[in-house]
């Protein structure tokens, strides 16, 4: 059986990813420090004998042993409070901890595949985003940490595919949601959904019209799991191109839970992009792959598994 380590493999979308491998019939290592992933993520995955969770800062090695087919670097805080509140590991580990996980695809001989992240093209002059468009990075600003270290992981993913012949992949994700996100994770789609069923105000940064495209998770999984096997060395968006403004994401997540809270406005956060969209014209050509949940059912099933998982704390 194929053996796959996935750093990064009890957040949430290394949990969802370790799932789908394992159902796929490979051997899974999930290796994580648990600084931003959680234990019970994987929790029902432990006593699968094709599943191991390695505790493990990947910035300072992955003391993975045995045999390896592929490795899929998803280690790194992801939401905004989470790596500005860890400003030096993030770095740390889109540096260091991307280097030590193309050593172990290189020793091996295996795929490896990149989490980026559509960050790298910040507050974008061209619509929608093409793999070919470049950014409009603020190099030092405070999102810096988290978008200057992914583009560095590519720099550093296509030096390893031109020095030492790797084969790498680079997958561009674009606003995820679903099930396993941690409670208080910052980003939008929790934000609303949390606030509303607890009968609290929905907070809107800005005026809401900046726009954002949201991919339901096991539309995502498989599009990394597609572009995985698939021969495309290098980036590719895979993301759900529907484009929503903030406002409209909250009157959805208003009509599907019932609640009749109120929005509020406060500042927009330094360096918030205005725009975001994926051009999937590649992923549809070389994959096969486009999206298939609708935002409106993505809410409803994620508000549904809200509701089932987490009560109100309280």
């Amino acid at each position: 059986m194929p053996r796959t380590v996935v750093t990064g493999g009890s957040g949430f979308l290394g949990s969802h990813l370790c799932r789908a491998l394992l159902a796929a019939g490979d051997d899974v290592v999930a290796v994580d420090d648990l600084s931003t992933g959680y234990r019970e993520n994987v929790a029902e995955l432990v006593d699968d004998p094709r599943f191991m969770l390695l505790e493990h800062d990947v910035s300072t090695g992955i003391p993975v042993e045995g045999p390896v087919d592929a490795v899929l670097h998803f280690a790194s805080a992801a939401s905004p409070p989470a790596y500005l509140a860890r400003p030096l590991e993030t770095l740390a580990v889109g540096s260091e901890g991307t280097r030590h996980a193309l050593e172990l695809a290189r020793a091996h001989g295996a795929r490896f595949l990149l989490a980026s992240t559509s960050e790298i093209y910040g507050d974008p002059m061209v619509h929608p985003q093409p793999e070919t468009y470049w950014g409009n990075v603020n190099s030092i600003g405070p999102r810096s940490v988290y978008d200057e270290a992914k583009r560095f992981a590519e720099a550093i993913t296509m030096a390893y595919h031109r020095t030492f012949g790797v084969d790498t992949k680079i997958v561009r994700i674009f606003n995820t949601y679903g099930p396993r996100m941690a409670r208080g994770d910052g980003r939008v789609v929790t934000n609303f959904i949390e606030q509303a069923l607890a009968g609290q105000p929905l907070t809107v940064y800005g005026d809401g019209q900046q726009t954002r495209s949201f991919c339901w998770v096991d539309d995502e999984v498989r599009g990394f799991l597609a572009l995985l096997h698939s021969d495309w060395t290098g980036p590719m968006n895979i993301g759900n191109p529907g484009e929503f403004t903030v406002l409209e994401l909250a009157e959805i997540v208003l009509d599907v839970t019932g609640s009749g809270g109120p929005i509020t406005f406060d500042p927009l956060p330094v360096d918030d992009p205005t725009r975001r969209r994926p051009d999937i014209t590649i992923a549809g050509r070389e994959l096969a792959w486009a999206p298939a949940v609708d935002l409106r059912t993505g809410i409803t099933l994620l508000v549904d598994w809200y509701r089932a998982e987490r009560p109100p704390s309280g």
